[in-house]
C-alpha cells in the first residue's frame, strides 16, 4: 500500500468518504467527523433541488449537471475559515476525485465499497432518501474504480459498522497522523 502523505505534512486534512449510494458514507462520515473534531460535509445538500427531482424521478445526473453540484463543494470546502473537512460525496468519476486532491489539502479518499445486492439491501431500508434503488445500477457504472490512485484506500463495507468504523479510524491513523477524540 502507497500514500503520498507524509508524517510532516502541515497542510489542513481533507478527508473523502465516497462510494455509491447507499453505502454508507453519510454514516461514517459524519461519525469519523465527529470523532476528529472536524467539520462534515455532506455533499448531497450541495444538489440543486432540480437535481434531486431529477434523481427522484430515478434519471442519473451527466456531468455536466454535477459541474455546478462540484463547483459548491469547492466553494464550501475552500470558503473561510478553512478547516480539517470530512465529506460523504460519491466521488464515482477520477476527474472529479482529482478535482478534490487539486484544492491544496492534505487529501485522503476512504472509498466504501459492496456488492450491488448488499448496498440495494441497504438501500431498502433507508427512508426519506431522494435516490431511489433503481439508480444504483447507472451509479455502478458511472463508477471508476480507484486503481493507482496512491490516495484512496477501498474498504469492503460487508461487515457491520463497528468494525467499518475500526477500519476507517485505522486508515486515518495511518495516513494522516492525528489525535482521536
Amino acid at each position: 500500500m502507497s500514500f503520498q502523505h507524509s508524517q510532516s505534512d502541515t497542510r489542513l486534512k481533507l478527508i473523502i468518504i465516497m462510494g455509491v449510494s447507499g453505502c454508507g458514507k453519510s454514516s461514517v462520515g459524519s461519525k469519523i467527523a465527529h470523532d476528529l473534531a472536524y467539520r462534515f460535509i455532506e455533499a448531497d445538500d450541495f444538489h440543486s433541488a432540480e437535481s434531486k427531482r431529477h434523481m427522484a424521478a430515478g434519471k442519473p445526473l451527466t456531468d455536466a449537471m454535477r459541474e455546478p453540484w462540484l463547483q459548491r463543494l469547492s466553494d464550501k470546502i475552500t470558503s473561510e475559515p478553512l478547516q480539517n473537512t470530512v465529506m460523504a460525496y460519491s466521488g464515482l468519476r477520477r476527474h472529479h476525485r482529482q478535482r478534490f486532491r487539486n484544492l491544496g489539502f492534505n487529501t485522503l479518499f476512504i472509498h466504501l465499497y459492496g456488492e450491488q445486492k448488499v448496498i440495494e439491501r441497504r438501500m431498502q431500508q433507508r427512508v426519506d432518501h431522494f435516490m431511489p434503488i433503481s439508480l444504483l445500477t447507472s451509479q455502478y457504472a458511472a463508477l471508476e474504480l480507484p486503481h493507482a490512485e496512491p490516495d484512496v484506500v477501498t474498504l469492503d463495507i460487508g461487515i457491520d459498522f463497528q468494525h467499518i468504523m475500526e477500519r476507517v479510524h485505522a486508515v486515518v491513523r495511518l495516513t494522516q497522523p492525528v489525535a482521536l477524540a
